[in-house]
């Protein structure tokens, strides 16, 4: 019965959002039709709400009548999991998929703001529509909610290497962000169909874009930091077509948070603003049809099936076509320029946007490329980490030289020479490190060259808040008080944007790795360190049973207890690597356990890893959403003074 109300809820929602975009769209003169959408949107996000709630009640109760229920879910799984369960697979991620649409529909009908009432109106619509669009595909070719006939007793369970507290939170976030580009292209099409852009749009469309740009940031971070403790290969990113899916749209989306900041302040760069929030949505459908389709062999990919592939290449075509045909036509005619300087702050946002544009652009060709190839008869090439190393890594150091910089500037017309002696402090503290490491590392250009860049972004970031702190006068620790919270979010921004360069560089420039075979009693000196196996036994989780291996680790300071897994899942032939790590404040020791050696006299096969630094990547990480996240509460501040 539940199932059949969740199916009820879902169509009633389907419904209601086709009413929803007629009535925003339609009757974008009319306030109280557009009144009638907005309550549409409320009633249509609600309904996707109990449909959701239905299917997590459903794996909860382990009702394997459900398919999707008994292919991804099993009796013996914590709870934990049987809830993420729901949205670790095809269809209910695509449910998932449909609320977040849903219910940002609701949240931007009962947020006008200063917009203009058609361009509100029209974009509530645009948004019904959109969300529509996903629960067509939901019911009718992915539908959480069929039933099975006749019931197992027991489901298949969740993929092992997806039953990680990490991946629990993972796809919440990354929909977040990738369902949260919906919205900026909801208003960017609302924008061309009213025949404006002014700044009072732009101010509606920066925080949806900073919601979905920290989500986004949170999500890629979380994805990164499951791979690097839980494959078991002691990297972190390796430039996977799936992780770029979702890197593409991540960029767009900073793009547009700095193009609309120009919008907003200055009323230039609408065009701009309005084509990145279409290429953002539509590399977030990208990213959902690499994903689903089937083109893609990846541990992180969700289905197989080309005809549901297809569905969402048709969404992807619909959505750009109408996208691009609007403004095609509409948007010459909405150029508002507002004079600025070459030098200015706006000058340097602009470089930023064309950055980060262009790296999008690189990572689209190096994903895209080899199914091109393929598709064409040309056989199958891959296109991985050396190509985007040598093209993304140079063009987003370009762009981290020049992120320093706008801050020093004022609007309109800056003075470059006044923002480099307050620089200054950072370009010789960049170029001691750039000296140091190139000595340390016998004349290693790439990576002492990144090692400099890390410490100019982030001595630049710390410098700005000092400048901002010598203002007016009074005591250090009020002004640190009263410094505006916009102020902080930057600059926390930027500077996590050097932390994680520094851990990314030192990380991939500076491993080192050693395979060993060691019997308990046995131990290796490695990375400065001796590590000793001690022994090697069984032991029985919730619902695996696993062979742990447990070490210890004897530094200048002391010893230390590390334990390392290999996890056997009843419902997978395959184990799963559970690695030990070990963080000092030059990196982590990272410890991986293999098979046991034939004839080796008990010893087993372990590799050991150094990565320095690698913390800074995930410090880095939060940082950046941090700073969005207080971008946002800077934005809520304003606004409720404002009113």
């Amino acid at each position: 019965m539940i199932a059949e109300i969740g199916a009820f809820a879902a169509a009633l929602a389907l419904a209601l959002s086709f009413a929803q975009g007629a009535l925003g769209i339609f009757a974008a003169t009319n306030e109280t039709r557009g009144a009638a959408a907005a309550a549409t949107a409320q009633a249509a996000g609600f309904a996707c709400l109990v449909a959701f709630a239905c299917l997590i009640t459903l794996f909860v109760q382990s009702d394997f009548s459900v398919a999707s229920v008994a292919a991804n879910s099993h009796v013996d799984k914590p709870l934990i999991y049987k809830i993420a369960g729901t949205w670790g697979n095809h269809e209910g991620s695509m449910l998932l998929w449909c609320l977040v649409s849903a219910v940002f529909g609701a949240v931007l009908g009962s947020t006008r703001g200063g917009q203009s009432f058609g361009l509100w109106s029209r974009a509530v619509g645009v948004q019904g529509w959109v969300t529509a669009g996903a629960l067509i595909y939901t019911l009718f070719l992915s539908n959480p909610f069929a039933r099975l006939d006749p019931a197992p007793m027991s489901g298949s369970g969740l993929n092992p290497l997806l039953q990680d507290p990490a991946l629990a939170a993972h796809p919440p976030l990354l929909y977040l962000g990738y369902v949260g580009m919906s919205v900026p292209f909801s208003l960017a099409i609302a924008a061309l169909l009213e025949g404006r852009a002014d700044q009072s749009w732009a101010k509606a469309l920066r925080p949806w874009t900073l919601i979905a740009w920290t989500c986004l940031t949170l999500g890629i971070g979380l994805g990164s930091y499951w791979a690097y403790y839980e494959l078991g290969w002691g990297g972190w990113w390796f430039w996977d077509p799936v992780e770029n899916a979702s890197f593409m749209p991540w960029l767009v989306a900073a793009a547009l948070v700095h193009s609309a900041i120009v919008t907003e302040r200055r009323g230039s760069l609408a065009s701009w603003t309005i084509l990145l929030a279409i290429m953002g949505f539509g590399l977030a459908l990208l990213g959902t049809f690499l994903v689903r389709s089937g083109v893609l062999t990846s541990v992180h990919a969700f289905a197989v099936d080309p005809q549901r592939g297809m569905a969402v290449l048709v969404m992807l075509s619909v959505a750009l076509g109408v996208g691009f045909a609007l403004y095609a036509w509409r948007a010459p005619k909405l150029a508002t320029p507002s004079g600025f300087a070459a030098v200015s702050r706006e000058s340097m946002l602009v470089w930023n946007n064309f950055g980060l544009a262009v790296a999008a652009g690189v990572v689209l060709i190096g994903t895209l490329y080899p199914l091109l190839v393929e598709a064409a008869g040309g056989g199958l090439i891959s296109v991985g980490p050396p190509f985007f190393n040598m093209t993304v890594a140079p063009l987003l150091a370009v762009l981290f030289l020049l992120l320093p910089l706008g801050p020093m500037l004022t609007w309109r017309v800056g003075d470059m020479r006044s923002a480099f002696l307050k620089l200054a402090p950072a370009a010789v503290l960049a170029v001691l490190t750039l000296a140091i490491a190139l000595f340390n590392t016998q004349w290693r250009a790439a990576p002492a060259l990144g090692l400099a860049l890390g410490v100019w972004l982030i001595i630049g970031g710390l410098i700005y808040l000092w400048n901002r702190l010598q203002r007016g006068a009074g005591r250090l620790t009020a002004k640190i008080a009263l410094l505006p919270l916009a102020v902080w979010s930057m600059s926390l921004a930027h500077i996590g944007a050097g932390v994680l360069t520094l851990g990314a560089v030192a990380e991939t420039g500076f491993r080192t790795e050693r395979a060993v075979e060691l019997a308990p009693g046995e131990g290796v000196a490695f990375a400065g360190r001796r590590v000793t196996l001690i022994e090697v036994g069984e032991i029985e989780g919730p619902n695996y049973a696993a062979t742990r291996a447990n070490f210890r680790v004897d530094t200048t300071s002391g010893a230390q207890p590390l334990a390392a897994e290999r996890r056997y899942f009843t419902t997978s032939p395959m184990p799963t690597t559970e690695v030990g790590i070990l963080s000092a404040i030059d990196g982590d020791l990272y410890v991986a356990l293999g098979e046991r050696v034939r004839d080796g006299n008990g010893a087993w096969g372990v590799r050991l890893y150094h990565n320095p630094l690698a913390h800074f990547i995930f410090i880095g990480v939060v940082m950046m959403a941090l700073g969005g996240a207080l971008s946002l509460l800077a934005i809520a501040r304003r606004r409720k003074a404002a009113t």
